[in-house]
């Protein structure tokens, strides 16, 4: 596919990841929908790009708002490409969770995309060559204390995306899973940033992040693993799950301390 001709939807445009997409994406000549909340921290480029990029504004966990999404691409003549990257995470303890922040967390993660997915499918099936791109996240093959909710959505996801990717498989649709590391980005709460700088992990740039996205879905790849060491240990987690149960336990005491410090409940836009 040629970002000049590719007619995007962008979901979460306003957020770190899915900002820095819109931007790449722009710049190389595509149509982009960016699909937010909010408008304000898409205003220099709705300024720089306004023949390219049109917000929606949309909150994808009511029925009505995907609608509206599917509206604004039957009026630019159909999508090629939907690019998922609306989440929220909340790093705690399971039992530190109200209903209300799991329920939030399973809508916009996973059902949000699995419901847009499936109604825009109609307008993808007609381009020559189409694709939907599911932005997880390297928890989406690990199972990490303090996320144990988001890391289950963003497991679905990745089980979504790969039997999305067997069932259209007669079709021109293609599925790409990519899966972050930790990334600088509003969803990093302070406790989260804390034990990530407790721990050393590597945080990426969005732009970095949104680089590589781009470059696989010019590759026409179906799954993109960020970071090293992070590729490594997905693999070792699926070989040798015990051994990284032994690992994660050690840093158990350090991971209930820190999730205590008050958290930033906010999404990605």
């Amino acid at each position: 596919m040629r970002l000049s001709d590719a007619r995007v939807v962008l979901t979460g445009a306003s957020g770190g990841i899915g900002l820095a997409i819109a931007a790449v994406l722009c710049a190389s000549g595509a149509q982009v929908l960016a699909v937010a909340r909010h408008r304000a921290p898409l205003e220099v480029l709705l300024a720089q790009y306004p023949q390219q990029l049109c917000w929606v504004s949309a909150d994808l966990t009511f029925l009505a708002d995907r609608r509206k999404v599917l509206a604004a691409a039957d009026a630019i003549g159909g999508v090629n490409l939907l690019i998922n990257t609306a989440g929220i995470n909340h790093f705690a303890m399971l039992e530190q969770l109200d209903d209300s922040e799991i329920s939030g967390m399973l809508a916009l993660n996973i059902t949000a995309p699995i419901c847009l997915t499936k109604l825009l499918l109609p307008q993808l099936k007609l381009a020559p060559s189409a694709m939907v791109v599911n932005v997880g996240s390297t928890y989406g093959s690990i199972g990490y204390p303090g996320y144990a909710t988001y890391c289950a959505t963003k497991f679905a996801l990745r089980g979504f995306s790969e039997a999305l990717r067997r069932e259209l498989a007669d079709t021109r649709v293609g599925v790409l899973y990519v899966a972050p590391r930790a990334t600088r980005t509003r969803m990093n709460s302070p406790a989260a940033q804390a034990l990530n700088d407790a721990l050393k992990s590597n945080v990426d740039d969005p732009h970095t992040v949104a680089s590589a996205v781009i470059q696989a879905i010019l590759k026409d790849r179906r799954d993109l693993y960020l970071g090293w060491p992070e590729r490594f240990f997905v693999r070792l987690n699926s070989l040798l799950p015990n051994l990284v149960d032994r690992s994660l336990s050690k840093q158990l005491p350090l991971i209930r301390r820190l999730s205590h410090t008050p958290i930033d409940k906010d999404p990605i836009p």
